[in-house]
């Protein structure tokens, strides 16, 4: 008899986060597909919302968000811990987590939905969906469900205009980078993984990895990155530790540089337009996008909406820089400046975010 559930789908990109971390850690778990049915009779009752991946934990509780879920698990489940203790590896991992869950969401849609392998993905809906039905049934069905997904690469900011920047950002600097890591260290900080890894689960796992054209991608051009996903998937045989003395691979700081540089600018924005947004809607409900702004990759310039869940998750990171002590400060200021991060890290947040019955309020009505 299993000890928690996870509900999720393959093809679900923070299901693969969570998955990696339930075997990582060694946590017994089944594994359930989040079906119509499941939604309907078990999700939906239970959450008040339609998101997975879910954990149902052995106490009957039921999980949603994959940041929520870890902090939960890992305050039970002392074995294998996933957030660093020093300063600077935390804070990274905290990095990373968000870069992961947030911005590689970029690429991970665009190589899903722009590389003609729609019959591909459709029939994975359609499986999850409608798993009982036949094959060309899940393939109709499964493409009314994931057409909605697909509606969201354009609000991302995926256009013709910024694709070849996508495109060079990922394959001609993002995985080069990444493959020269993993081929001196088994995860992002060493020899165990951290928050960060899983993070980057999600992207690169579920859509870059297991998607046919963006995994021939991968293979080609990243097979450290793709030992490191298999690693991932795979029970460990044994945990070695993170790097000594709070050391950050140098390995890691082309990736972070270009993070604060790129991905940051859309994160300050967002709180910015949030907090006026409020001013303009008092009491309304916190919607899923509030609108537009602007974006860079590289020389491309879009336009994306603009997501408050991106805030809370950003707020994360903030805490984790604010809670460091003055004597900490100084050398984790030293590093962020040397990587383009230290303004980032100072942004201030008036009008913060909580989460309540698995949605987003206003902490000040929390």
């Amino acid at each position: 008899m299993t000890s928690y559930t996870l509900f999720g789908a393959k093809i679900s990109l923070f299901t693969g986060k969570i998955r990696a971390y339930l075997i990582y850690k060694g946590i017994d778990f089944e594994k359930v597909t989040a079906s119509l049915q499941v939604y309907k009779n078990t999700l939906v009752p239970n959450t008040d919302v339609r998101f997975i991946p879910v954990v149902k934990t052995p106490e009957d509780k039921y999980l949603q968000d994959s940041a929520v879920i870890i902090d939960e698990l890992e305050a039970s489940h002392a074995q294998r811990p996933v957030i660093p203790v020093t300063p600077k590896q935390l804070l990274v991992s905290k990095l990373f987590e968000i870069y992961g869950d947030e911005w590689l969401l970029i690429p991970a849609m665009h190589y899903r939905w722009n590389k003609q392998q729609d019959a591909y993905v459709y029939a994975e809906f359609g499986k999850t969906i409608f798993p009982r039905l036949p094959g060309f049934l899940q393939r109709f069905l499964g493409k009314r469900a994931g057409s909605r997904f697909k509606g969201f690469v354009s609000m991302l900011g995926i256009t013709e205009a910024t694709i070849p920047a996508i495109e060079q950002w990922y394959e001609g600097d993002f995985l080069p980078a990444l493959d020269a890591h993993f081929a001196r260290h088994d995860y992002l900080l060493g020899a165990a993984a951290s928050i960060g890894d899983f993070g980057l689960m999600g992207p690169l796992f579920a859509h870059l990895y297991q998607d046919p054209e963006s995994g021939k991608i991968m293979r080609a051009i990243a097979p450290n990155v793709v030992q490191w996903i298999e690693r991932m998937n795979n029970p460990p045989l044994e945990v070695g530790s993170w790097l000594e003395a709070d050391e950050i691979p140098a390995t890691l700081l082309s990736i972070l540089t270009r993070m604060f540089r790129e991905f940051f600018p859309v994160l300050q924005s967002t709180v910015i337009l949030l907090e006026q947004w409020k001013r303009e809607n008092p009491t309304a409900v916190i919607p899923r996008f509030i609108g537009k702004h602007g974006f860079a990759i590289d020389q491309a310039r879009g336009e994306r909406v603009v997501i408050p869940f991106s805030q809370w998750k950003l707020q994360r990171v903030l805490d984790v820089y604010q809670s460091f002590a003055n004597d900490e400060k100084a050398n984790i200021d030293a590093f962020l400046s040397a990587i383009g991060g230290l303004a980032a890290l100072q942004t201030k947040i008036s009008e913060r975010l909580s989460r309540k019955d698995n949605v987003l309020i206003w902490s000040s009505s929390a």
